[in-house]
């Protein structure tokens, strides 16, 4: 087979480790990829949300899948032109991605269908948002209606902060169009637990669980970000509580959307709060994670290819998910100053001490192959993930492995899973 990624962070390099494991391809090919990605795929140089080019390039090659990576081209609707040209794609039409595409939508959906999430209002209009806050209880969360990579999210603990959030999302439009729209939403307290699944439609496959930190500084401190590191499994996602939300969240959001004339192709992405009074959607994502990916990936079992073939042709019943009986624990190296302003084209050095086989693996997120060698080129660097027997050792195998990578202004944190040791 021939396979062709789209994408160039993290989540694509993990996805194109995966790829190169099924005995079943003979050829990676990557839009646009990265430096590291250039290790397993040919890249080429054509960028996400160019679809026609991408379909030219795909039936050129005799591309047998194309897995869309990113939100942005899923979305606008990239499976929507690839399909046209027939090809074979793993990722949701644009009907289906607007489950993460919309807040909004996601929200009325969880509404009319039952499923647990916070209570929340949706706002078009500036005024009536500010007046609505003035009837609110605190702190409250507001939500850019569309995508905001990851950022269009603020937790607003007082009025003020609250009215200065409007301002900044719907005024000023610091998050663009995605602006245009927005949720307020009941805080909710608890553990956040990341959930991916496998989707064809009509059946829904789950992933091991993860949990990522947004913030930028150590103790969830600093601006939000795409994510600074992640764990798998979480101990706080238990039996019990995978059981309650097959039943309750997982099984009724692809059914709704099958009702709704929007059946889900691809992997959902359930970001979900363990509340006292049970677990309840967060957000949705209408792909893998990143750097979730990074991390649920390297301990899946299965043939990938098989997977996802499952998903496209809507066989994905016949599958049993498999995962290794073990932990990952993913550091992201990022350009001091992210996600605010930094410097990049800085060589990175340390790269070739990594080898899968001992389970360290290193993940480019933001870099560039140049006449120097491996430079910075992203907020976000590089993603080093260790496995080990549990969630300890494996957390101490990628710290560890962060002090074989030197680049200057390297930053990360230094607390990623540390709530694991308070279980």
């Amino acid at each position: 087979m021939k396979v062709l990624i789209v994408g160039g962070g993290g989540r694509e390099h993990a996805i194109a480790y995966a790829v190169s494991k099924s005995p079943k391809v003979e050829k990676i090919y990557c839009a646009p990829g990265n430096a590291g990605i250039a290790s397993l795929a040919e890249c080429v140089d054509i960028q996400v949300m160019d679809f026609e080019e991408i379909a030219r390039f795909a039936k050129k090659i005799a591309a047998d899948l194309v897995i869309v990576g990113p939100d942005d081209p899923l979305a606008a609707g990239i499976v929507d032109v690839l399909e046209e040209y027939g090809l074979k794609v793993f990722g949701p039409d644009s009907k289906a991605a607007i489950l993460e595409g919309s807040k909004a939508f996601s929200k009325d959906l969880m509404k009319k269908y039952g499923i647990p999430t916070a209570s929340y209002e949706i706002f078009d209009n500036a005024d009536k948002a500010l007046a609505y806050l003035e009837t609110s209880r605190f702190p409250v969360v507001l939500k850019a209606d569309g995508l905001a990579l990851g950022k269009g999210v603020l937790i607003c603990n007082t009025p003020e902060e609250a009215r200065e959030g409007v301002q900044q999302i719907m005024l000023d439009k610091k998050f663009g169009i995605a602006g245009n729209r927005m949720v307020i939403e009941e805080y909710m307290t608890g553990r956040e637990v990341s959930v991916l699944t496998f989707c064809d439609g009509k059946t829904v496959k789950v992933m091991s669980s993860a949990q990522d930190h947004k913030r930028a500084g150590d103790g969830d401190t600093g601006l939000n970000t795409g994510g600074m590191g992640t764990f798998s499994p979480s101990p706080f996602y238990t039996p019990k509580i995978d059981e309650y939300c097959r039943k309750n969240i997982y099984k009724p959001t692809v059914e709704a959307m099958a009702k709704e004339g929007r059946p889900f192709r691809g992997v959902i992405f359930f970001g979900l709060m363990l509340t006292e009074d049970g677990p309840k959607v967060l957000e949705y994502n209408a792909r893998f994670g990143d750097p979730e990916a990074q991390v649920v990936l390297p301990r899946m079992k299965n043939d990938i290819i098989d997977v996802m073939l499952a998903c496209v042709d809507g066989t994905l019943g016949k599958i049993k998910l498999e995962f290794e009986d073990n932990a990952a624990v993913c550091v992201m190296l990022a350009s001091n100053g992210y996600p605010g302003k930094y410097e990049r084209g800085f060589v990175i050095e340390g790269l070739d001490s990594f080898d899968e086989k001992e389970g360290y693996y290193v993940f480019h997120s933001g870099t560039k192959k140049t006449g120097k060698g491996i430079v910075t080129n992203g907020g976000r660097v590089l993603g080093v993930t260790a496995k080990g027997e549990n969630l300890k050792a494996a957390r101490a195998r990628a710290y560890e492995a962060v002090e074989w990578v030197r680049f200057d202004n390297k930053y990360f944190r230094h607390d990623i899973g540390k709530a694991i040791e308070e279980v």
